[in-house]
């Protein structure tokens, strides 16, 4: 192996004065080793050695179950969380619940995806310290147990604390001790498995999106919440069994706050297409069946709506991670993040009024929840496998923000009559163009580091390893390394 491709393998290379060093990682965290290391250490097991070589890894058998047991993972945790959009719905018409109010309800949806994210350094932590399994079923209970509880509420406390904060922890302990697997079980194919395994929530939005309103109508809203609970316990029990992954294998490095990672301008950017995607999709999910109601369309028609929404993202990930693998994992992840915008502003804006605009609309839901099947790929390629896990806790840990106050924003900015949603649908189109600016800024960046390593297509395509930043050579210029970076916003190549 080259040392070009070997300086790419490792994540942090940096580039000071005199010769190229690594992120220092604490000896008991699994150090990150140089380019002429053979082997790696696994944080299980500092003093061993693992079989990671660097060698290229045989894909598919045990990866393919892997893949399936995530994809029901993802089914029966955003994917019940997307049918809040139909509780929402629900509990702003039905009044069953006291002390309610729009803005608190909308903290209910907003705070189970903030406390799932909040928990992700703890929850990798657990990983590192107690293995995926264990931590997986701790979600599992804490899910079920969210639900049970959820069924007995008649305030809105009840809500906040259960289908809130409860229901948040599950998510939070089932996201993330599932979302870097897969990604260690594949190379070439990596991008599209991720893609398979994320397809499941929107299979399970649509799914939950049309059984909740079922059930609900014909159950009543505490038998829902029941036969929820049981479905999940069940169905992410199951899976806790048979997932496996490859954390000794890889060099896993399970540290739940990596203060070092803040110092590279990638991870920032990185961060910047997340915070902003996250904002436009948490509206568009819990609001698109509101919407529906808000423009005189029925509650059975909202749900339709919000189902074809879940559809399109069942649907279009597995062809997302094809177009991945295809063409370049960021650019497919930018241009995906730039129809979401686009689609936002003259789809919903201009059609939604109308049932089959905003069917139409729906249908481009699986570039609207692009973040979900590109996270782990791109990530991969910003910091590597071995620093993925640790730079995704810090990943979710940011994004508490926006998953917390997105759809309370949207709520301030609906107003009343017929373009009660117009402020909300500009605001989201605004946010998922932003987030293309952040991702078109970091695929400069990435074509600056190949294009300094020397690194053509051809070699990228044949040593499928290659991710994560390589050293920027001392003797390049600021003003060079600039150049090279506005040139990387224009010039068009796989990446």
């Amino acid at each position: 192996m080259s040392l070009q491709t070997a300086a790419l393998n490792r994540p942090w290379l940096s580039a000071p004065e005199s010769a190229p060093s690594v992120l220092v990682v604490p000896k008991e965290d699994a150090p990150v080793l140089r380019p002429d290391e053979k082997s790696t250490g696994s944080e299980e097991s500092p003093g061993e050695t693992n079989t990671h070589d660097n060698t290229e890894f045989k894909e598919g058998g045990y990866g393919w179950v892997v893949v399936f047991s995530v994809l029901l993972i993802n089914a029966h945790t955003w994917g019940l969380n997307s049918s809040y959009a139909v509780f929402l719905a629900y509990y702003l018409r039905s009044g069953t619940i006291e002390g309610s109010s729009p803005l608190g309800f909308a903290f209910v949806g907003g705070l189970s995806i903030s406390i799932a994210l909040l928990v992700s350094p703890f929850a990798t932590w657990c990983i590192g310290r107690f293995g995926t399994a264990f931590s997986l079923r701790i979600g599992v209970v804490f899910e079920a147990v969210s639900f049970i509880g959820a069924s007995f509420s008649t305030h809105i406390w009840h809500l906040l604390l259960s289908q809130g904060l409860c229901f948040g922890l599950g998510l939070g302990f089932c996201f993330t001790s599932s979302v870097g697997v897969v990604s260690q079980w594949f190379n070439k194919r990596r991008s599209f498995a991720n893609s398979v395994a994320t397809c499941g929530s929107g299979f399970g939005g649509l799914t939950y999106s049309l059984a909740t309103n079922a059930m609900i109508s014909n159950l009543g809203l505490a038998w829902a919440f029941r036969i929820l609970a049981i479905l999940a316990f069940v169905v992410n029990g199951a899976c806790s069994l048979i997932l496996r992954d490859r954390n000794k294998a890889v060099g896993t490095v399970h540290i739940p706050f990596h203060k070092d990672l803040f110092k590279h301008l990638q991870v920032w950017l990185f961060i910047g297409w997340g915070f902003f995607s996250l904002l436009g999709y948490v509206i568009v999910v819990f609001s698109l069946t509101d919407y529906a109601q808000s423009v005189g369309f029925s509650a059975s028609q909202g749900s339709l709506a919000a189902a074809i929404f879940n559809l399109s993202q069942g649907i279009g990930r597995p062809l997302i991670g094809l177009a991945s693998d295809r063409f370049g994992r960021i650019n497919v992840a930018a241009i995906g993040t730039l129809i979401a915008g686009l689609a936002a502003y003259f789809l919903w804006t201009f059609t939604g009024a109308h049932f089959p605009g905003l069917i139409v609309y729906a249908l481009f839901g699986g570039f609207a929840g692009i973040i979900w099947p590109c996270v782990a790929p791109v990530g991969a390629e910003v910091v590597g496998l071995q620093l993925l896990p640790s730079a995704l806790s810090i990943y979710w840990l940011v994004l508490v923000l926006p998953a917390t106050f997105a759809e309370v924003i949207a709520l301030r900015l609906k107003t009343s009559g017929a373009g009660a949603y117009l402020n909300v649908q500009a605001f989201t189109g605004t946010m998922y163009i932003a987030a293309f600016m952040s991702l078109w800024l970091l695929r400069s960046w990435k074509l600056q580091q190949l294009e300094l390593l020397g690194l053509d297509d051809k070699t990228i395509t044949e040593d499928n390893n290659v991710c994560g930043a390589g050293p920027i050579p001392a003797a390049t210029r600021p003003s060079g390394r600039l150049r090279a970076y506005l040139h990387g916003m224009a010039v068009i190549r796989k990446v």
